[in-house]
Formats: C-alpha cells, structure tokens, sequence
C-alpha cells in the first residue's frame, strides 16, 4: 500500500510540473502584428518596431512570440486577421496604417493596442483625444509637416499656379491631410484640384486626368498611392510634372522630393510605448499620442534630372 501511494504521489507530482510548466508557456508573452499592405514606409515601421523589441530584450522566439499578419491592401482580410488575434488573446497588438487599426480596435477593448502610421488616432475614432486616449489605444502618429511640403512646390517652381491634391477617399488620414494640403495651398496662393482614387485600378487613370491642368501633384502619406506609386509617376514624370509626396519610400519610388518623417524611427518609438506597457504595466488609456520632431528633405535626383527641375540650393 505504502508502494502504490508513493507512486501516485510522484505520478501527481509529474503532473503538477507539467501543468505548471505549460502554464508557464502560456503565459509567453505573445504579440500580433497587423499591417494593411506592403510598400516601403510601413515595412520600415514594422522593421523598426521588431528592432526595438530587440533592443530592449524582447526577442522573437526566444522571449516573446511576434504574430506577423499583412493584410495585403483588403479590408475584409484586416477584419479576420483582428479576429484572429483577439482568439488568440495576445498580449499586445501593433497595428501598422489607419484601416488596420480600426479594425482591430473594433473588435477588442480590453487587449492593449498600439498604432503606426497612423496620421490622427483622434479623428480616426481610434482614441477620444490624441492627449489623453482614454481607450486600450496609443501609439505614434505619422502626421508629417503638409504645409512645409506645398511649400516644397513654390520653391522648386516658383510660376506654379495650380496642384493636383490626389488621395485615396477611403483612408480617413488622407483625407485629414489633404484638408491640410488644402489650407496650404490656399496660404501659397496656389489653386487646387482633386484627384480622388477609390481602388488602385484607377490611380494611372485620375492622374492621366490631371496632365494639362496642373503643374504639380502633391500626395499625401496616403496607403493605397504608396503602393501604387509606379503607376502614379509613370505617368506624371512622362508629362513633366513634378509630384512632392508625403514620405520618402514614395521618392525612392520616383516622386521628386519630400520632406517628411523616418518611419524606422517611428516603429523604433512605437516600440518603446509597447514596453512601457508590456514591462512597466502602464495603460494605453493613459499614454499620449507621440510623435517624431525631427524631419528630413529627400530628393530623388534622377527624377529631378528627367523632369528638368533645379533643386535650390538653400534647400
């Protein structure tokens, strides 16, 4: 008798090993990471939000568990993928561009959510403030300096008298900065027309329409556009217009110039934000909004030379 109670109290102690050690392997720290479509800004921020983990001890596969899911540009694909991650009641959630985000948003209030490359939280309906969010919300925003880039276009074509304003009309953050786009153009004497895409289909089409009705185009930190930038510049450097865009991978792409952000940097931030929560417990309700201060010019010389357009020196 004393035989088989000494084998049961070991096989329950074997158990209880197990089941703590299982329990422990739940409790791995585990994150989802949702981006809307692939084009350089966004891939830069995902890449600089994984660094960063990096940076402050948080390892894929050793220490945490980095779920990377693109949506690949579709809306519907978002809408699983945010499902997916709240069934797998991950620890936290990075979600990379403005449709993701609300996607993920809409389907969890209590797993924390963190944001990139997202213009305005606020009017996004991601936060009730970008000062104080008050929801499972934060994160940093992309909001570039608009008015400094239509400026851009007065300085490198001082005879412009009118800029085609092209965004996409179902990214909330587009239509945010194009509003800004606007006040600036209006403040730099400079008409405007818009030229709105709903799908990518249509983008070498709307910007065919404005050829002989503008001198420039200016695009915001728009998603759809970014990925779609071939196709934009295609057609505007063959008619010799010069576009200003919203961030530097759409230079890279072959727009003219920009001044804007550096996304690495800005997922190197966001990153910071998700230790504070995943280390130091602090609620996303209570984090503020960030942004990056420091902006950079880029130019792309060999679009600058095919257009014919001196860049200025002071610049």
């Amino acid at each position: 008798m004393k035989k088989i109670i000494g084998i049961a109290a070991a096989l329950a102690a074997v158990l209880c090993l197990a089941a703590c050690s299982k329990s422990s392997a739940d409790k791995k720290i585990k994150i989802g990471i949702i981006q809307l479509v692939e084009h350089p800004a966004l891939d830069k921020a995902y890449q600089g939000f994984v660094d960063g983990l990096k940076e402050a001890g948080y390892v894929d596969g050793e220490n945490v568990t980095i779920d990377y899911q693109n949506a690949q540009g579709e809306q519907v694909n978002c809408v699983t993928i945010a499902d997916k991650f709240v069934n797998d009641n991950d620890s936290l959630i990075l979600a990379i561009a403005t449709p993701a985000a609300q996607a993920v948003a809409n389907k969890t209030k209590t797993i924390p959510i963190l944001v990139t490359a997202v213009t305005d939280p606020e009017t996004a309906k991601l936060v009730k403030s970008n000062s104080k969010p008050e929801t499972n919300v934060s994160g940093t925003s992309d909001l570039t300096p608009v008015a400094a880039q239509i400026s851009l276009i007065k300085k490198i074509l001082p005879s412009a008298k009118k800029v085609g304003l092209m965004f996409c009309s179902s990214e909330a953050n587009s239509i945010f900065q194009i509003d800004l786009a606007k006040k600036a153009c209006q403040a730099e004497g400079l008409e405007f027309v818009e030229g709105s895409v709903s799908n990518a289909n249509e983008i070498q089409q709307v910007t065919q329409s404005l050829v002989g009705k503008v001198d420039a185009i200016y695009v915001p930190t728009d998603n759809m556009l970014a990925a779609g930038m071939a196709n934009l510049v295609m057609v505007a450097n063959q008619a010799k217009i010069p576009t200003v865009c919203g961030e530097d991978g759409m230079v890279q792409s072959g727009g003219l110039l920009t001044y804007g952000i550096n996304y690495y940097e800005l997922g190197k931030q966001t990153a910071r934000q998700a230790v504070e929560i995943l280390k130091d417990g602090k609620n996303p309700a209570d984090m503020p909004i960030e942004y990056l201060e420091k902006c950079d010019l880029s130019v792309n010389e060999k679009t600058a030379a095919a257009l014919g357009v001196k860049i200025p020196e002071n610049l």
